[in-house]
């Protein structure tokens, strides 16, 4: 019944920018960690984000948790999502190249219905689902196997890459099992300024503070991430999630990837070798088959694996 109150045309938007913003968020971190040390650089972006999507949340009369038990369902997203996954990536994507990462965070949803499968809440895995995880995994393997040479520093960044994944994965899980009361909206804007300021004290510890300069490309890649990717894409996928079925809602795991690898070759002459072309079929219809075979409940809860990017 809430499908009738949708606008067509706003979903239409929603959708689009979901695909574009997040597609090409990729290339936009890769250029970022280029000029700027990645945690704090991160750690800015989620800061900035999560003050942004709270001030939206106050605007519309949502106040923040109250219960201890809320605060600590945000601070155990905040590890896994923020600091696990998205903090992670940008840091492996100082030496890899950013339409393989993208390539590689389309792992999370097979992670997410493999991990899906366990515990005493678990769903069954379905034969198409089953099928799709087994190729989504074989297309991994084809894309992080080497075409120059076995180089354990490279392979090494990549499986960092996956652990992010995996990271992202379990955040998930955890969020659709903790049943949290708290709005959306507030939620995420709490979660992202827990993680920005876990990210934010990671880099000084680490001496980021040594290697930051103010640059106008690398500050404009952060505004764009902070207000495009984080903003803009999360309400936009809020949007989705409550008036489009699971089915739709799910291209994203599929489109994104793609656009990513498209513009990482044209804005920043990535290339991909044969057998990682492959792969990267490969993971796509892996993930495809997870969608589809996949119930039709249990998506409105469901957060988007944007935060890798």
């Amino acid at each position: 019944m809430r499908q009738s109150a949708a606008k067509p045309w706003l979903i239409y938007a929603s959708l689009a920018s979901v695909y574009l913003i997040w597609g090409s968020s990729f290339a936009v971190s890769k250029y970022m960690v280029g000029d700027l040390p990645p945690f704090l650089a991160a750690g800015m972006r989620f800061i900035g984000a999560g003050l942004l999507i709270l001030l939206l949340a106050h605007y519309r009369g949502e106040a923040l948790p109250r219960e201890r038990r809320e605060w600590r369902h945000c601070l155990v997203m905040g590890i896994f999502q923020v600091v696990g996954a998205a903090g992670v990536n940008v840091f492996a994507m100082q030496h890899v190249a950013s339409n393989q990462s993208a390539l590689l965070n389309a792992s999370g949803a097979l992670w997410i219905s493999l991990l899906g499968a366990l515990g005493a809440r678990g769903h069954r895995l379905t034969v198409l689902v089953s099928s799709g995880i087994c190729l989504g995994f074989i297309g991994v393997g084809l894309l992080v196997w080497p075409h120059d040479g076995f180089s354990f520093s490279h392979f090494g960044w990549q499986m960092v890459i996956i652990a992010a994944c995996l990271s992202w994965a379990l955040g998930s899980i955890y969020y659709q099992r903790a049943h949290t009361r708290t709005p959306m909206l507030v939620f995420t804007g709490v979660t992202m300024l827990i993680g920005g300021c876990l990210l934010t004290a990671m880099g000084f510890v680490f001496h980021e503070a040594a290697r930051w300069h103010w640059h106008l490309g690398s500050m404009s890649a952060v505004m764009c991430l902070m207000l495009g990717s984080s903003c803009i894409g999360y309400t936009a996928f809020n949007y989705l999630t409550r008036y489009t079925s699971p089915a739709l809602l799910s291209t994203y795991a599929y489109v994104n990837p793609a656009i990513a690898a498209l513009v990482g070759w044209l804005a920043l002459d990535e290339g991909m070798s044969g057998h990682q072309l492959i792969g990267m079929g490969i993971i796509l219809v892996g993930v495809i088959l997870v969608s589809l075979g996949e119930p039709a409940t249990g998506h409105t809860q469901e957060t988007p694996n944007e935060a890798s990017a």
